[in-house]
């Protein structure tokens, strides 16, 4: 028996068994829809998200201070610092055209009090100095009012863009807009109020900061070091690697590193959004496949169960067909096959189903990207090779076992 006339044998098999069979592609096809349907979603969703960081500035890259360890002369490890200078970070600016966006802040405080007439807040608040490009790339919009002017920029203007916590603290109901507050012994204008961006960490996101221009940041440093940081936007992720090798080389020569040294500054992806997020969908996958397979064992112990069903019935047309020369290798060849086209034929219901179920999911939670995950079509359907042998294998060596005078008596 050639090995196509078992395919045939096996489809006619299939056919003259069309309700219990198509029970089973059913089940097939449910564990393969919740399989391929959850993981359609989750790349979906991801897919959106990733799309949405590169549009909001997530594609970035800072440059900062290097801490370096240095043995003192009694053999103990000391911290030193090899800091960027406003020159530097001033020089780099200009100079580096290769990124969409680059942008200086600093830190001027992070435990200012913040006063406006008889209310003051925690002394708790982060003042920060910031240029045109910092609100842009870090995605911060206004809420109320407007960012600074070019003007107040390059003047260092005493104007102020506050979080939307301290704007309720100390405005309550009033608009804070064109109103002073006064923190580090100085009077600002508020000119902006920022939408509150959450907190990823422990300083409470922006809804506890104050932004003030770069130049006006540096008089309130008056008397001690500031750490400049620099923050470049790529929006075409496939020159990111070579813009940031460009900016290494420009930073070294601005700060005269010798060749063969280290660098003297620290360079490093801001991707700890994209990473969070990839170890989430990582997880959701992990148990979307678990789900997905769960379903697929109870279709693997229905499809065995139907094959020896199958075997019971077919004894005496397996008793002919030994008569008539068959091989046991043969007699399991049949019965795999059988085995293995049901459950492709319930796959491939099941990754259409998937694939419509999975992105309908992703479209009520307003997500518009549709995504054909050709990865987890090809899992499924060896997924469904592998369901179909482990199934098939008992009946059909049961089956090969037969004795063709007993199955020939069989009623």
């Amino acid at each position: 028996m050639q090995f196509t006339e078992n395919i045939k044998e096996g489809l006619r098999a299939i056919y003259d068994n069309l309700l219990r069979t198509s029970l089973t592609v059913a089940i097939i096809a449910i564990g393969i829809t919740s399989l391929v349907g959850i993981l359609t979603a989750i790349d979906s969703i991801q897919s959106s998200i990733t799309s949405g960081l590169a549009d909001l500035g997530a594609n970035t890259f800072d440059i900062k201070d290097k801490a370096v360890n240095k043995k003192s002369r009694r053999g103990m490890a000391e911290r030193t610092k090899t800091p960027l200078e406003y020159e530097d970070v001033i020089l780099f600016k200009n100079d580096f055209a290769a990124a969409d966006l680059v942008s200086i802040s600093t830190t001027a405080t992070m435990a200012a009090e913040v006063k406006r007439l008889s209310k003051t807040t925690n002394p708790n608040v982060t003042v920060e100095g910031i240029d045109e490009n910092f609100l842009t790339i870090k995605s911060y919009d206004i809420e109320k009012g407007r960012p600074f002017a070019t003007a107040e920029l390059r003047t260092g203007a005493y104007v102020c863009v506050i979080g939307k916590e301290i704007a309720k603290k100390l405005f309550d109901k009033e608009n804070p807009i064109d109103k002073t507050i006064n923190f580090l012994g100085s009077q600002y204008k508020v000119v902006g109020v920022l939408e509150d961006k959450g907190s990823m960490g422990s300083r409470g996101g922006t809804a506890r900061t104050i932004f003030v221009p770069l130049v006006n940041a540096r008089s309130l440093g008056l008397g001690k070091d500031l750490v400049y940081t620099l923050m470049a936007y790529v929006r075409d992720v496939t020159r990111f690697e070579l813009v940031m090798d460009e900016a290494r080389g420009l930073m070294r020569r601005i700060r005269q590193d010798q060749r063969g040294k280290p660098d003297s500054f620290e360079l490093s992806r801001s991707e700890s959004l994209a990473a969070t997020l990839d170890q989430t969908a990582g997880t959701l996958r992990l148990g979307g496949f678990g789900i997905g397979f769960i379903t697929l064992i109870g279709a693997a112990i229905g499809l065995m169960n139907i094959m020896m069903v199958s075997v019971t019935e077919r004894t005496r047309e397996i008793g002919v067909r030994k008569a008539l020369g068959a091989t046991p290798a043969k007699i399991r060849q049949q019965f795999l096959i059988e085995a293995i086209v049901i459950c492709q034929v319930g796959g491939i219901a099941g990754i259409l189903l998937g694939i419509i179920v999975g992105n309908s999911v992703a479209r009520l939670l307003d997500v518009t990207n549709f995504v054909i995950p050709w990865n987890w079509m090809l899992l499924s359907l060896v997924v469904c090779v592998v369901v179909g042998i482990v199934s098939g294998f008992y009946p059909a060596y049961k089956a090969s076992k037969l004795d063709p005078i007993e199955s020939l008596r069989y009623e």
